[in-house]
């Protein structure tokens, strides 16, 4: 019976996940006492007067043992000690750089031939020898793929063509671009710097009157832009006089005769991207490569207040953040020729710029998802990524999924347990897809990405430790995390290989450093290793367009950039975000709030996929805006006796209350002080996004909007509750 048990197929592996679990937790004398051997002078004695199947399942165990170890899964060896991943450097005010620095210098570039985003390009395209670049798909289809040289090939054509209509090659000349992820957007991108000019992306979530206000802050006279209904919008702001500088239009998709007329008629001349594109192709001009000083990008922020602030980057700014990067994974998991990345984040901001850049630089490819979110899923099957950048928010919306997809107890019983056996291994430094557990339960998760994804990289928002713990495990592959703004790129701190701890963003990019200062009105003080986070190095960018008030706002004389975070030093050198300078307030009885920590630790409440804590001087308590999430609340509320559907489930007082006492159990595990509690909620059905402004493109709650949206229910929290 033995014998049959260690032979059957399945029960090998089981059976060597049983061996190693015993190996973790015992020693050999331990294991031999758990066998409780009689104690046998010679053990040849007892080995002989075993019987022959004893002997045979003893035989076979020990020869599982030795299969195990000869082949058992290796820990990935960090790139230094992460129990100091960050040092103190002399003279500096309390300034950290990373210990992969390497010496006082910080890291500028990574390759001597790839100083600029033109340069990095031209790297990947000899690297390459003219592979597959960009690729794009229709519903149902398999990817179409643009080689390098294809790609090359028609930048410069574009760019003839810029020039041949009165653009001029300099860092002077503004070049919009007004879309969506897709082919063409890098091809625009890679126009502008083949002949050092500027791109300034637009985006239509910003809203119309942003958009006209970067038109005219950054004088633009050339969109290009993908949609009829996008060259629309252009040409309405034209004809009210709005933006009287825009005298060109380029559409990425086909033009209808009616825009050319439209556009004359208000001076604007209406033409297709091809159009110049063979225009550039007659008129073939010399690539004038940009400088690493030159600027490349201005990336206007969308704030959550007044109007966008556009943030100048340079060729040497976009370099050195994605090198410190390729400085900090270089030993581990090094960008590779065969990568593919997913793009659907927008790339008019950094973060999404800087992932593909590193692809580029190493002769990979960019697939696009078709351009609907809900489609993703598909896009990945058929593109199958390695590379994977994302948003905490979609990783919480698989990890919401995924536990509700396990509607039983039991099933959720296994996913937790099998869950936990994988985090197990990962925070021994063993990142690995072919588990038993992943055989019995990770698989399929793992396929829903394409079943290749190696590399997950998110930012833009605080992620949960709980979800980044689970993933880790369940996805089998490297998550990391990093934490910065537009301002310094896109990142200034990185989680370091090897460490797969959660609760902290990482230790500072090799291409800057990282000082706390003092944050007086918040008790947070630098001598204590607490304060608001300045980075200054390569990556930081030169100041806003045009707006000398707020580059002194956020840059001192020395070049140290205030973020408006406030972070903490761990004991092993990585940072922790612990609050946020900007939005703090005070209530009534002079106590200073920060909603976004109190936010962060509510989030965690499982019905809860959005919440808004308000507050203001006016009043003695906090009150709160809640989203049930529609997936996760149904379940989670019959489980407590509340019945119905989602809809009347989110008016139903009784849960309402439950709801908050949840919230308000995990903020008193938190450490929340009792005036940081909300005293009432109101629960609000439609999720906060970018399409009702309540949202910014980067998925940061708007908070005005959101205090003016709900101004009447705020009101009547204040007015019904008492404390």
């Amino acid at each position: 019976m033995l014998t049959f048990f260690l032979v059957s197929g399945g029960s090998i592996w089981l059976l060597m996940e049983f061996a190693v679990s015993i190996f973790e937790k015992m020693q050999a004398q331990e294991i031999l006492r758990s066998l409780r051997l009689p104690e046998y002078d010679d053990f040849s004695q007892f080995f002989r007067s075993l019987p022959a199947t004893a002997l045979v399942g003893i035989g076979t165990f020990a020869a599982v043992i030795a299969y195990w170890f000869a082949n058992r899964p290796k820990a990935l060896k960090p790139p230094c000690d992460l129990q100091m991943q960050s040092e103190e450097i002399e003279d500096g005010d309390g300034a950290r750089q990373s210990v992969l620095t390497g010496s006082k210098d910080l890291l500028t570039h990574y390759y001597d031939d790839a100083k600029t985003m033109y340069h990095v390009f031209v790297r990947g395209l000899h690297i390459s020898e003219n592979g597959p670049c960009l690729g794009s798909r229709k519903p149902k289809q398999p990817y179409q793929w643009l080689t390098y040289k294809e790609v090359f090939e028609r930048a410069e054509c574009l760019g003839s063509g810029l020039l041949h209509q009165g653009c001029v090659a300099s860092a002077t000349q503004f070049i919009g671009v007004f879309a969506q992820n897709r082919p063409e957007w890098i091809i625009s991108e890679l126009a502008c710097y083949s002949y050092s000019m500027v791109v300034v992306p637009l985006y239509d979530t910003l809203g119309q009157g942003a958009i006209r206000y970067i038109i005219n802050t950054a004088d633009i006279s050339t969109v290009i832009c993908d949609k009829v209904e996008k060259a629309r919008l252009l040409l309405d702001h034209v004809e009210k006089g709005e933006t009287p500088g825009l005298r060109s239009i380029i559409l990425m998709d086909p033009l209808e005769g009616e825009l050319k007329e439209r556009g004359a008629k208000c001076a604007v001349k209406v033409q297709s991207m091809e159009e110049i594109e063979e225009c550039g192709r007659m008129n073939r001009q010399v690539p004038v490569p940009p400088q690493p000083d030159d600027l490349s990008i201005v990336c206007f922020t969308s704030g959550t207040t007044g109007n966008p602030k556009g943030a100048m980057l340079t060729h040497g700014n976009v370099v050195a953040d994605f090198s410190g990067f390729l400085k900090v994974t270089e030993k581990v998991i090094f960008p590779r020729q065969d990568d593919v990345l997913i793009s659907f984040l927008p790339l008019a901001h950094m973060f999404e710029r800087v992932m593909q850049s590193v692809v580029y630089c190493h002769g990979g490819r960019i697939g696009f998802f078709q351009g609907d979110i809900r489609l993703l899923s598909d896009d990945m099957k058929a593109l199958r990524p390695t590379i994977f950048p994302v948003v905490p928010r979609l990783l919480n919306r698989m990890y919401d999924k995924i536990f509700s997809q396990a509607d039983t107890q039991l099933k959720r019983w296994l996913l937790e347990f099998a869950s936990k056996r994988k985090e197990i291994e990962v925070q021994s430094g063993i990142i690995r897809n072919n588990s038993l557990w992943d055989k019995l339960f990770f698989n399929r998760i793992q396929a829903s990405l394409g079943g290749r994804v190696r590399m997950i990289v998110t930012g833009a928002a605080p992620a949960s430790p709980t979800v980044l713990g689970f993933l880790r495990a369940a996805l089998g592959c490297q998550v990391y995390e990093g934490y910065g703004q537009t301002e310094c790129t896109a990142g200034c701190t990185f989680t370091t290989p090897g460490d797969w701890t959660s609760g902290h963003v990482g230790a500072p990019l090799p291409c800057n450093l990282i000082k706390l200062t003092d944050v007086e009105e918040m008790n947070y003080f630098a001598a204590k290793g607490e304060g608001e986070i300045c980075v200054k190095g390569a990556n930081v960018f030169k100041g806003y367009l045009k707006d000398a008030e707020k580059t002194a706002e956020a840059l001192d004389q020395d070049g140290w950039l205030y973020t408006g975070d406030v972070g903490k030093w761990l004991p092993n050198g990585t940072l922790k975000i612990i609050d946020r300078k900007k939005h703090i307030f005070k209530l009534a009885q002079g106590e200073y709030i920060a909603p976004e920590k109190i936010e962060n630790i509510y989030i965690r409440s499982e019905p809860v996929a959005q919440i808004y804590v308000h507050g203001d001087s006016l009043q003695a308590f906090l009150v709160g805006i809640v989203v049930p999430d529609a997936e996760v609340m149904p379940g989670w509320a019959k489980k407590r006796g509340f019945d119905g559907s989602y809809t009347e489930l989110c008016n139903d007082k009784t849960l309402q209350k439950t709801i908050m006492e949840d919230m308000v159990r995990l903020g008193k595990e938190s450490g929340l002080h009792s005036f940081e509690q909300v005293k009432a909620i109101h629960i609000h059905s439609d999720m906060f996004s970018i399409q009702n402004g309540l949202l910014t493109p980067t998925l940061k709650a708007k908070r005005p909007e959101l205090r003016d949206y709900f101004k009447k229910q705020i009101e009547e929290l204040y007015s019904t509750t008492s404390i």
